[in-house]
């Protein structure tokens, strides 16, 4: 019997432990519905791999959280995230070149540098908040860096930009600090392009202004300042969070597999790999939403068109399908694909920065603290209805 399987999103006690109720679901239920929030849920690796690459089907035009889909807001504010192929495509293009090769490999040494300035402070101490004072200000100072946001701007830009994930109990992020501060970090940002059109300098702003995007009839034209706001949001949304979430997350699991930790910190090569590990463990954002655009039929189960569908890539994560042993971490697991940065047109626009982020931020880590225990009782939870992880990971030294 499956009807005695619920799974909500806003419940923080599932939240907090959902593998077990993500494993039935894959067993017993592998398309999900729950009539109390009117969505479908995806939870088998497979589902959610063929799901991510079908733009056709599950469309992200309606919005790509469950709040969204559920309000019926109008999305349509020229967010890459909120666009299908082949719109989406045309400004992916043009957008990608801001992460060239050169500009990513020019970030290594500022990630590095802000991670000495960062831990430093704390050899010798007897611990400190993981997230709080690391995990999400490093990627909040390169997100600034890589834009463009001039010193003198970034203490407040910062507070701005950690003001714009401020939670509030039921409404999650859609809150009015949380909006207040969109609106002002989008204002800014359309200033910030204004003064670039006057004065270019070799920030991802100037890149913006300048570049021009295909149009569907073979015209070109640049981004309006609107777009390239939206970008910027976009970037500083995705890219700060998922960080702060693959951190906190790599501090706990690390401290609950000390034996992985051991390998990490005694072979530094090691960590690439085992970035990619900690992302298919724990997904930062477990659950994508997407609308379908016609009536589809999976394991017997008839989605109609016009509905809301939940990809669970946090469960396609631990799809024993898909992964031997996936409850265990392994860093030296040999992984074909995971499902935690997306697939398809959609896929993490910043991945290639993320990791980078992760892998520089664990090397600088346990280069100076090879050991440490987490202070479970003052940790913190982050509950929202697409992120999962910590705000608050007090370490022990």
């Amino acid at each position: 019997m499956t009807a005695d399987i619920y799974y909500d999103p806003y419940d923080t006690d599932i939240d907090t432990a959902p593998h077990e109720v993500w494993r039935r679901m894959r067993d017993e239920a592998p398309v999900y519905r729950n009539d109390r929030y009117d969505f479908y849920a995806l939870s088998r690796h497979a589902d959610v791999d063929a799901a991510s690459r079908n733009t056709k089907a599950y469309s992200s035009a309606h919005g790509t959280t469950l709040e969204l889909l559920n309000s019926g807001a109008d999305v349509s504010t020229g967010m890459m995230i909120f666009m299908d192929p082949p719109e989406h495509g045309r400004l992916r293009a043009l957008v990608s070149r801001a992460f060239t090769p050169r500009r990513i490999a020019l970030l290594h040494e500022q990630i590095r540098q802000r991670c000495r300035d960062l831990l430093d402070p704390y050899v010798g101490s007897g611990g400190f908040d993981y997230v709080t004072d690391f995990g999400a200000e490093l990627p909040s100072r390169v997100i600034s860096a890589l834009l463009g946001v001039p010193a003198s701007d970034q203490p407040h830009i910062l507070e701005v930009i950690n003001t714009t994930f401020h939670l509030e109990p039921g409404l999650g992020m859609t809150n009015d600090i949380a909006i207040n501060a969109m609106f002002e970090l989008h204002s800014y940002l359309t200033a910030q392009l204004a003064e670039r059109r006057e004065n270019p300098r070799d920030d991802m702003l100037t890149d913006l202004v300048h570049a021009e995007i295909n149009e569907a009839d073979g015209s070109k034209r640049n981004l309006t300042d609107e777009e390239s706001a939206n970008f910027g949001l976009l970037l500083v949304a995705a890219g700060t969070e998922t960080v702060a979430r693959l951190l906190g997350w790599a501090s706990v699991l690390l401290a609950d597999f000390p034996d992985q930790r051991q390998i990490l910190a005694d072979d530094p090569s090691a960590i690439p790999n085992g970035v990619e590990e900690l992302l298919r463990f724990e997904a930062p954002s477990p659950a994508q939403g997407r609308w379908t655009t016609r009536e589809l039929t999976l394991h017997g189960v008839t989605i109609p068109a016009d509905s809301k569908v939940l990809l669970l890539t946090g469960s396609a994560g631990r799809d024993e399908r898909a992964f031997a042993n996936p409850d265990v971490l392994d860093v030296h697991r040999r992984l074909e694909s995971h499902v935690s940065f997306g697939l398809g047109a959609h896929y993490c626009l910043g991945a290639p920065l993320a990791r980078l982020e992760g892998r520089i931020a664990l090397e600088e880590t346990l280069s100076r603290f090879p050991t440490w225990e987490v202070d479970h009782d003052k940790a913190e939870r982050l509950h929202t209805s697409t992120v999962r992880g910590y705000k608050k990971v007090p370490i022990i030294l």
